[in-house]
């Protein structure tokens, strides 16, 4: 590696893109949703664990398709958007199937450094 002067941490050693994370199904990309373009401007992806959750609910609840959960995470994230300060990441529960479960989704660059939105349980990063 060269050493970069101007840089006091010198060089990137290795960084995990947001591609790289959906391609190995760490995230899962929501974009393509009808409801996600109806609901978010920027690309919006989920954790594995959070689509795990999605899916689980949909196997046990015939009348839950993933329109009706996205546009039911959708509304309740925005609604708490709605009441935040400037922060980049908002907490907000959701029920999914029978249960309510206390979700996080994040704003943050992407690997353009674009804006990007990702979602996931309050406990994750």
């Amino acid at each position: 590696m060269i050493a970069n002067d101007n840089d006091p941490f010198g060089g990137v050693i290795y960084s995990y893109t947001r591609k790289q994370a959906i391609n190995d199904g760490v995230l899962v990309d929501l974009s393509n949703y009808d409801v996600s373009k109806q609901h978010w401007k920027l690309p919006i992806a989920c954790t594995d664990t959070l689509w795990q959750t999605i899916e689980a609910v949909m196997r046990q609840d015939d009348s839950q398709d993933i329109s009706g959960i996205l546009h039911d995470i959708s509304t309740m994230a925005k609604l708490q958007i709605r009441g935040a300060d400037t922060s980049d990441v908002v907490l907000f529960d959701v029920k999914l199937g029978k249960e309510i479960h206390k979700l996080k989704l994040h704003m943050g660059p992407g690997d353009t450094s674009d804006p990007v939105l990702t979602l996931m349980f309050s406990d994750e990063d």
